[in-house]
């Protein structure tokens, strides 16, 4: 297999990920090329789909590929072990994303040491988690401000607990939460003690429900037994919620199967140069891919 790996825009975090992936790759026997393409590669892997500063000179490259009908791996920061593991999927990211694993054990699952807290029936807050609307995976939504107005006024059909906006980071956006019912805006405080962590965890113990299009933190709140409400695109849309009618009385189904799943989507920087990922996804792509079937 040929593959165009291109490492340049991808951000400080990345080096030493793209260095065991690409390792990895010509281990297998694979053909690596860096930052460059002959004309005849089969795969390109970047960076995520976030086209924003030096990561958006990724998105010609995934237009380029996708337009010939050519696959994509996607490497990006996890989030059951955050700056820990790496997402390492085909076509995309999160539930769009294609990681072969569905015959997944819970062996796996067990080596993340992450704990299925019991589902929460405490808490008040609704927090609606905002996210990059440079993304691609937010190709087919509207303005964020717009968005967050959509799903406030959808709950408030239904309920009149307090809610709780909070932006992506990374996205500023102005709303006027005035002219709501016990709607406020808090914003993420970053955790300077690490790369880019915010105070999550900590919002979250007044949480009722999260609200999210496809971001991570709808997982963290899965994991911490608050039930989400979630997109298609979310990797959490097997456990959330579909619809805001049941919100005074949530689904909470059981999550292991869901859980043992997730656990193929991420990765150790170790265990990415041992070939471990890269075995199931050249698998999938020579299976599915590059037979002239990919889709």
């Amino acid at each position: 297999m040929k593959v165009s790996c291109f490492t340049d825009y991808g951000p400080l975090n990345s080096k030493p990920v793209f260095e065991a992936f690409i390792k990895s790759m010509r281990k297998a026997g694979d053909t690596v090329f860096v930052n460059k393409d002959d004309g005849q590669c089969d795969v390109a892997v970047i960076w995520s789909v976030l086209w924003q500063g030096r990561m958006a000179k990724y998105r010609n490259i995934w237009n380029t590929y996708r337009d010939k009908n050519k696959p994509v791996v996607v490497i990006e920061v996890g989030g059951i072990k955050r700056n820990e593991t790496w997402k390492i999927g085909i076509n995309g990211i999160n539930r769009e994303a294609d990681f072969n694993n569905n015959n997944a054990n819970g062996e796996r699952w067990k080596k993340f040491n992450v704990e299925l807290k019991p589902w929460k029936q405490t808490g008040n807050d609704i927090i609606i988690c905002g996210q990059h609307t440079n993304s691609h995976q937010w190709r087919n939504n509207p303005p964020m401000s717009k968005w967050f107005d959509q799903q406030i006024t959808e709950i408030r059909k239904y309920t009149d607990k307090p809610i709780v906006i909070r932006p992506h980071p990374r996205n500023h956006v102005a709303i006027d939460t005035a002219k709501y019912k016990d709607v406020k805006m808090v914003g993420p405080k970053k955790d300077r003690n690490t790369y880019d962590d915010t105070d999550l965890a900590d919002r979250l113990k007044s949480a009722w429900a999260v609200v999210s299009h496809s971001s991570n933190p709808a997982m963290t709140a899965v994991f911490s037994g608050i039930p989400v409400y979630v997109s298609e695109a979310s990797l959490s849309y097997d456990v959330g919620n579909k619809t805001f009618e049941n919100i005074n009385n949530p689904t909470m189904p059981d999550r292991q199967n869901w859980a043992n799943k997730l656990s193929y989507t991420e990765w150790w920087t170790e265990e990415i140069e041992q070939g471990l990922p890269w075995k199931r996804i050249k698998k999938r792509l020579e299976e599915k891919y590059l037979n002239g079937t990919n889709n």
